[in-house]
């Protein structure tokens, strides 16, 4: 174990032990705060609602990359207190994404600067929770700077390898109404479980979909995630409730996903409302900087299954992508983990990008 991969695991390890749920972000901000001050070279451009954005003075004609990374964590459920287990750090937030923190920071700290870019640091809280909680999104409205920016990292797990796109991440909720009646005599009522599952048969015979995007397969799906229904074992039913989830490819915009799942879900008896409707994120392989990330490090690509923050920056006119230690398998489980060695590689890559000349 080298001396900077050992700094890193224990950096990621006193993240992990700042508790910062979702809406619940203002410790870890502070430390985040403090440590840009101290980093030196680097000017707090925005702290507000949970968003530290720090920049360096910018040379002319020099384009922005950013480093990009969500403060917040899904709650800590099943996971035990964070600890280093011989060369892997665990606890809630190890692959997602507190081992990217402590990279960004560790780079701000250690003065990285790039030759042919302008490198700033972007903190933001509320990524793991329905995007119109977005943190996110209003800091890049707040700042022009941000916004000619020319391309942002997302810090994400991904294994180290380089991932572009996501898909778009589409909730409803599906009404499922029927007429109460004593299940006795059911023929005085309408089963709503019955319509449901009538209603919901075509989700649950959905194949999953694969969309060839310039060689990178994105799998859309769609799936039941909740159901709820009945009073009482004597009691036909007259309301059920569900909620879908579709994960659909970069190439259909969000009105074409709404569509989509209502021509699914057609059943008389059932209404869907979409409560939330994040759209994907444009593959950006050919920007330039992006295409000399994958070449200093010698990086695989990959599509990027899940919704990720790249989408909030194309949203914003910014091209992103996902780069970040961590297996994405551990994110959000109860037995959350980075090595020591994926931090430190995630560390040498950007600094390899950075001291490479356009």
């Amino acid at each position: 174990m080298t001396r900077q991969a050992a700094r890193l695991a224990a950096d990621t390890l006193a993240l992990i032990e700042i508790a910062s749920e979702s809406r619940d972000e203002a410790a870890i901000v502070d430390v985040i705060r403090r440590r840009l001050a101290s980093a030196g070279g680097l000017r707090l451009i925005q702290d507000e609602d949970t968003v530290l954005t720090a920049l360096p003075d910018r040379r002319p004609r020099t384009p922005l990359v950013l480093l990009a990374g969500h403060v917040d964590t899904v709650p800590r459920a099943g996971t035990g207190a964070g600890a280093i287990d011989g060369d892997v750090v665990r606890g809630r937030g190890a692959a997602d994404m507190k081992g990217g923190l402590s990279v960004m920071l560790a780079l701000a700290e250690d003065g990285a600067r790039g030759g042919a870019v302008d490198l700033g640091y972007l903190f933001f809280g509320r990524e793991e929770v329905p995007i119109a909680e977005s943190a996110l999104l209003p800091a890049l409205d707040r700042s022009p700077e941000l916004r000619d920016a020319a391309l942002a990292i997302v810090l994400e797990p991904t294994d180290n390898a380089l991932e572009v796109g996501c898909n778009g991440n589409l909730q409803a909720t599906v009404r499922v109404r029927g007429r109460a009646a004593h299940s006795a005599r059911p023929w005085h009522g309408d089963n709503a479980i019955h319509a449901a599952i009538e209603a919901l048969a075509p989700v649950a015979d959905l194949p999953v979909h694969d969309v060839d995007l310039d060689g990178l397969v994105f799998r859309e799906v769609v799936s039941v995630t909740t159901i709820a229904g009945g009073v009482a074992n004597n009691v036909v039913p007259d309301l059920v409730e569900a909620q879908v989830n579709m994960r659909y490819a970069p190439v259909h915009r969000p009105a074409d996903a709404e569509a989509r799942v209502r021509g699914l879900i057609s059943h008389p008896s059932a209404a869907v409302e979409i409560v939330g409707n994040a759209p994907p994120g444009r593959v950006c392989l050919d920007n330039p900087h992006a295409a000399r990330l994958r070449a200093s490090g010698g990086l695989d690509v990959r599509p990027k299954q899940a919704w990720t923050p790249v989408a909030e920056f194309g949203m914003a006119g910014i091209d992103a992508v996902n780069l970040g230690p961590g297996d994405p398998r551990y994110a959000h489980s109860d037995d959350e983990q980075v090595t020591e060695a994926a931090l430190e590689r995630t560390y040498n890559i950007v600094s390899a990008f950075l001291a490479e000349e356009a």
